[in-house]
């Protein structure tokens, strides 16, 4: 459908809870899974990264989840996270809302979502790690959570190229 504007850090609407998305939307759902979709498919072409969008990036207000990985794209209306695994790891979390920045962040190593598809079946997926972190990630942007807000320290802040080149955290020269 479009590509839409991603919502960049500091605007206030990023830290609003979204609401459910009621069976009868599901015809307005689809317009904005495809503007996801886009929007996903563009962020990707310019930086190289992005495995999925919440709804709330673009400005809707809905809980929608929108992922692509591993050649296969997978739509989440209503998403509940539960069984969140007693293992706690540390992750270099990136966001399409602050596509240069990385944040350290502790999530868990495990998770189950709860969600209804793109069909208004419902879902259930045990997740274990990337996907657990994504999932966590994305269902944080749907209750006005950004990673900054779960930043393990004061330092835990680094430009992209930082970490990938291994400067961050006296990690590198």
């Amino acid at each position: 459908m479009a590509v839409r504007d991603v919502l960049l850090l500091g605007r206030s609407e990023l830290y609003r809870p979204s609401r459910a998305v009621a069976h009868d939307e599901l015809a307005s759902v689809s317009a904005l899974v495809d503007d996801l979709r886009d929007t996903l498919a563009d962020f990707r072409e310019r930086y190289g990264a992005g495995r999925a969008i919440a709804a709330p990036q673009i400005g809707d207000r809905r809980r929608v989840i929108y992922m692509e990985v591993d050649g296969s794209s997978r739509v989440l209306l209503n998403p509940e996270l539960s069984g969140l695994g007693p293992e706690v790891v540390e992750v270099w979390d990136d966001c399409l809302c602050f596509p240069e920045l990385l944040v350290r962040v502790e999530r868990h190593a495990s998770c189950t979502v709860t969600y209804r598809d793109a069909s208004w079946s419902e879902r259930e997926l045990a997740l274990s790690g990337d996907l657990a972190e994504l999932v966590q990630h994305e269902v944080d942007h749907l209750d006005g959570v950004l990673a900054v807000s779960r930043a393990i320290d004061e330092r835990a802040f680094a430009v992209r190229g930082q970490v990938t080149a291994g400067v961050v955290r006296g990690e590198g020269v």
